[in-house]
């Protein structure tokens, strides 16, 4: 009798702890998104440079079928993207107005503008990151991302506590 009162009491806790750790996705504000391409592409292994001196290189290398998509982010004034991370990388181009992205790993959550002409890469993974417009024209970014096949392509976070942004 006793073993069972004590994993009711401990089942209680862990759901009561459960709850209470929990804190809610913070939503977008300002923002439209349309997804302009979505397709499959198969394992890649890309390595290229230039010649002849080959002081220019890149290398991308996947696992496995992923997902690939061209994303369009319009930000209204004042609007945010929301805490949020992907499975995979995105490289974001800034083709309008001015963003600041916020790091949830960033101590002291600063923030790094971005305008127009400007881009920066979400590394994705366990990366949580909100983009703001604190301007007071529309921003909007272009980004290419790749996911594993069949992800969720956004997964929505809570804000870190070390973000009041």
């Amino acid at each position: 009798m006793r073993s069972k009162s004590l994993l009711a009491l401990s089942l209680a806790a862990v759901g009561v702890l459960g709850i209470a750790g929990s804190a809610a996705a913070t939503p977008p504000e300002g923002l439209t998104t349309t997804i302009l391409a979505k397709s499959t592409v198969p394992p890649l292994d890309i390595k290229a440079h230039t010649r002849p001196a080959d002081t220019w290189g890149v290398r991308i290398k996947t696992r496995g079928v992923s997902d690939g998509y061209v994303v369009d982010n319009v930000l209204a004034p004042g609007g945010t993207t929301g805490w949020h991370s992907h499975p995979g990388p995105s490289l974001i181009f800034v083709v309008r107005g001015a963003v600041t992205n916020y790091e949830s790993d960033d101590p002291t959550c600063t923030g790094q503008v971005y305008p127009a002409g400007t881009s920066f890469v979400d590394q994705g993974g366990r990366d949580v990151h909100m983009l703001r417009n604190s301007g007071d024209v529309v921003a909007e970014t272009i980004a290419v991302q790749l996911v594993p096949a069949n992800a969720t392509r956004r997964i929505d976070a809570a804000a870190p506590r070390n973000c009041t942004s």
